[in-house]
């Protein structure tokens, strides 16, 4: 009999992880890590809901932190198998493993060193040794192409814009009354139009069954002219003499921020010696999106054929080691730095917020919403201290968002895609959602003729 086991991101925008099992067959669809506050970190630890040594194959949507971010601990605790991923995305996996197995490491060592830990010995979720073990398994597949990953299970990946290499997965195999049927697993489905890669594709199979995203299932994002946005921003913090801070993802955002960046530069209203990408695994991203030419969308194509591609080496400087980055610390010309994470919650930024957030004549612009939880949340919630390494750190600085350059589709969009679909999926399971969001997509998909969709909580099981 085939069973179908909600494991994450049921009621929140991380730790996304679905089981899959036939008899004795057991799969992993993504393996996400919870992001957010205390509760929800809390998860990382907990007992996964399967034998991990048991499972036969993972498969990821895509290389996303709160997709992947928990692979290393699995193959720490016996898994063994092959992890499918797009070719694309097998270069952005690496990095972002590689980097949060130094990063765990480092949180605990600092926390050691601080004692702001309720642990007298913190330990990492997992290590960097892990991460190395777990990129050896990485299989990559290419788009488009049904694969027999094994006896009678058929994986195929579709594009889903949101990030490169971002896929929605096709999965058929046998169900528990012995019919073959195809269940389809939207991934992070991203925004319609935008720059630098392809818009996302539907599944070619009639599916009998849709897992759908919902983060922004209750939102329709707001028609923004971003270089308009950032243009009025840096030119309003550059005349009091501030710093612009813009905590952006590493893979994605960052690349659609440089972007709109080197808009402005092109316009001559921008200097490029004066905007600092600093994040190492931002920078290795940024060479990966731009060598993935097969990915590009017209319009990047264009600006490389004229000699004007905002993912150039030359475009900005880039801060590759710590001492440049601290170097930005003491800057006191005006700049706009851009750093990850983009919820504020590691990486460099949080140091050139604990630097710049007293700061009434500097500015910190969000390039999308954070998930509940996080320091970004706090900051965009209008927090007046947030707490950084342990102390208490002032607000003065100006907080914004810019809504508009989310990479996950809005309400419309993920009703476009839903609409695009080859038929109509006889079941449907809203995931990786707030409740709200859920709710919401979930009344506007019914008024379109949908069968009703449920919404899973972590732990619930259904038939294949």
């Amino acid at each position: 009999m085939g069973r179908v086991t909600f494991c994450g991101a049921c009621g929140s925008v991380t730790g996304s992880s679905t089981h899959l099992q036939w008899g004795e067959t057991q799969v992993l669809v993504d393996c996400g890590l919870y992001q957010g506050d205390e509760e929800l970190e809390r998860y990382n630890w907990r007992t996964f809901r399967y034998a991990p040594y048991e499972l036969a194959a993972v498969l990821l949507t895509h290389a996303h932190l709160d997709h992947t971010g928990l692979l290393p601990r699995l193959v720490a605790e016996g898994f063994q198998g092959p992890i499918y991923c797009s070719k694309a995305s097998r270069g952005l996996v690496s990095l972002i493993l590689q980097d949060a197995g130094h990063l765990q490491e480092e949180q605990a060592r600092y926390a050691k060193k601080k004692g702001y830990s309720r642990h007298p010995d913190p330990r990492p979720l997992y290590t960097a040794k892990d991460a190395r073990k777990t990129l050896k398994l990485l299989k990559p597949l290419p788009f488009d192409q049904a694969t027999e990953i094994l006896p009678g299970i058929h994986v195929r990946f579709r594009r889903a814009g949101h990030l490169l290499g971002a896929a929605s997965l096709e999965i058929q195999a046998k169900g528990s009354d012995g019919e073959r049927r195809s269940w389809c697993f939207s991934g992070d489905v991203g925004r319609y139009d935008v720059p630098i890669i392809k818009d996302p594709e539907p599944p070619l199979d009639p599916p009998a069954a849709l897992v759908l995203e919902s983060t922004y299932g209750d939102r329709h994002h707001k028609q923004t002219d971003p270089e308009r946005r950032f243009r009025e921003v840096i030119q309003r913090v550059f005349k009091r003499k501030g710093t612009v801070i813009i905590p952006a993802f590493a893979l994605g955002r960052t690349q659609e921020v440089l972007y709109h960046l080197s808009q402005l530069v092109d316009d001559g209203e921008l200097d490029p010696n004066v905007v600092f990408l600093d994040s190492p695994m931002a920078i290795k991203a940024t060479e990966l999106y731009a060598q993935a030419t097969a990915e590009h969308d017209e319009d990047l194509l264009e600006l490389v054929e004229q000699h004007l591609n905002p993912l150039a080496p030359d475009r900005f400087q880039r801060c590759r080691s710590s001492e440049q980055s601290k170097a930005l610390n003491n800057r006191t010309e005006p700049a706009v730095i851009v750093a990850a994470s983009g919820m504020a919650t590691g990486g460099r930024v949080v140091h050139h917020l604990k630097h710049r957030l007293p700061d009434s004549r500097s500015a910190v612009v969000f390039v999308g919403s954070p998930a509940g939880g996080t320091r970004g949340r706090a900051l965009v919630g209008g927090a007046k201290t947030v707490g950084i390494h342990g102390q208490p750190i002032p607000v003065e600085a100006e907080i914004l968002s810019l809504h508009g350059l989310s990479a996950h589709a809005d309400q419309g969009e993920l009703v476009r895609w839903y609409e695009e679909l080859p038929g109509s999926p006889g079941r449907i399971f809203l995931n990786h959602g707030e409740d709200q969001p859920r709710k919401s997509l979930e009344a506007i998909l019914r008024s379109r003729g949908a069968t009703r969709p449920q919404l899973p909580a972590n732990g619930d099981e259904v038939a294949w």
